[in-house]
């Protein structure tokens, strides 16, 4: 704890990191007022009512996680940044594919500039379909209740309204990453997320008469915690000898150092992927409010609980496990950087074989974190039957438990590289958080 104290007093010491702190700190708030806005011709009481109404056993109450509370509120920040990654998917699902975007790729900073740009346009136009549903959903929504009290213009109203608010947030996001502590995208839709925790404790509390129960509960809840951190940060080392050489009087080289592979090189982003995906299909349900096929269609991708929904997701999240893996870690890159710098893995030849051989590692390390993964982000589904409330089930693992616990971790490691930087003891000392070697 002193040690902890220790590192939170150097922050302050350091002039530049603590205005990036903040910085973040500032915007966040910015983002978080913002939740609390209630979209122009909605009626904020009845919709109270109709919420508390509602459960949150449903693909709508996720969405309400993933940005702060502002979807079930109607507020401006309703749709928050989930077209921004939905639009990210899509682009680098394109560069996979499409020799235009490959060629953007290879381009180096120009090409990200224009892939930045690119996704950024293809962000309005998502943002303002999925504004139409959801403003079809408030105006037409079988609830049984006027919501909208001023229906003249409220869907053109409530689309440019929404579709500003997702750009907002997405420049949010951007100036935390650049001026800020940086995973801006990623700090926003985390905080989002805490939002609901002191809420959903609570309730929990409040709800069960068990106090052996809830105990229980909560002890699983730190084992599965302790298993994220440990998959996230596992790696696999494979030594590396690097040859002699002489420059002037000094000899360089001759040591063996570790190539680290993570065991979960994608990080939250797969998690991400996949519930950007699972979204889709209950969106375009909310534009056929008759259709009777459609409602269906929807309900199956609404229920979180359902099996069919919990399959479908433990499938998608192993997928852009591997292909965002593929995507984030180059093998045959990084055994050219080997054989420039000298480098060579004993018993392999540099080159191709030791290309292929560092490809069969990560295939091989990437199934288990996958298929980890995939359970850990179904759990809240087996939670919700055996009788955890629902606004707790989705912290006690899941998506929500993932974003939290990844995105916390890089921060950290953040603000340990600057105050490593400037020979300042780090959160992380005496730890090994920094990678667990498996």
């Amino acid at each position: 704890m002193a040690g902890f104290t220790e590192s939170i007093r150097n922050i302050w010491k350091i002039e530049e990191l603590r205005q990036r702190v903040l910085y973040t700190l500032g915007l966040l708030v910015v983002y978080r007022i913002g939740t609390y806005v209630t979209l122009p011709g909605v009626d904020a009481h009845i919709l109270a009512e109709v919420n508390r109404q509602a459960g949150t056993n449903n693909l709508f109450g996720l969405i309400d996680l993933f940005v702060g509370g502002a979807f079930s509120q109607a507020g401006i920040f309703a749709l928050g940044i989930m077209p921004y990654i939905t639009a990210s998917i899509i682009i680098q699902l394109m560069g996979a594919v499409v020799p235009y975007f490959q060629k953007l790729q290879r381009e180096g900073e120009e090409g990200r500039r224009k892939i930045t740009q690119l996704t950024r346009y293809l962000t309005v136009g998502i943002t303002a379909l999925q504004a139409i549903g959801y403003a079809i959903n408030l105006r037409y929504g079988a609830t049984g209740q006027a919501i909208v009290v001023s229906p003249g213009f409220f869907m053109l109203i409530a689309v440019i309204v929404l579709t500003a608010g997702t750009v907002f947030v997405m420049w949010l996001g951007e100036r935390i990453t650049e001026n800020g502590i940086g995973n801006g995208i990623s700090l926003i839709i985390m905080v989002s997320i805490i939002a609901f925790l002191p809420q959903a404790v609570y309730n929990e509390f409040t709800l069960k008469d068990n106090l052996f129960i809830v105990l229980l509960e909560l002890a699983v809840f730190v084992v599965i915690t302790a298993g994220v951190v440990l998959v996230t940060q596992g790696t696999r080392r494979i030594p590396v000898q690097y040859a002699k050489r002489v420059v002037g009087r000094r000899v360089y080289g001759g040591v063996t150092q570790y190539l680290p592979l993570r065991v979960n090189a994608a990080g939250v982003m797969p998690i991400i992927f996949a519930q950007s995906i699972m979204f889709v299909p209950a969106t375009i349900a909310t534009f056929f409010p008759g259709s009777d096929f459609m409602q269906q269609f929807g309900t199956f991708f609404s229920d979180i609980s359902g099996w069919g929904y919990s399959s479908l997701f433990f499938v998608l999240v192993v997928f852009f496990t591997y292909f965002y893996t593929a995507i984030a870690v180059n093998p045959r890159e990084m055994a050219d950087t080997l054989k420039r710098q000298g480098g060579f893995i004993p018993g392999v030849r540099p080159g191709k074989q030791t290309s292929d051989f560092i490809d069969t590692i990560l295939t091989r390390i990437t199934l288990p974190g996958a298929i980890f993964l995939g359970i850990v982000a179904i759990i809240p589904a087996f939670a919700m039957r055996a009788g955890v409330t629902a606004g707790f089930a989705h912290f006690f693992g899941g998506t929500s438990l993932l974003i939290i616990v990844g995105v916390m971790l890089d921060t950290l490691q953040q603000i340990e590289s600057h105050l490593l930087m400037r020979h300042y003891e780090g959160f992380m000392k005496g730890t090994r958080v920094r990678g667990r070697r498996f």
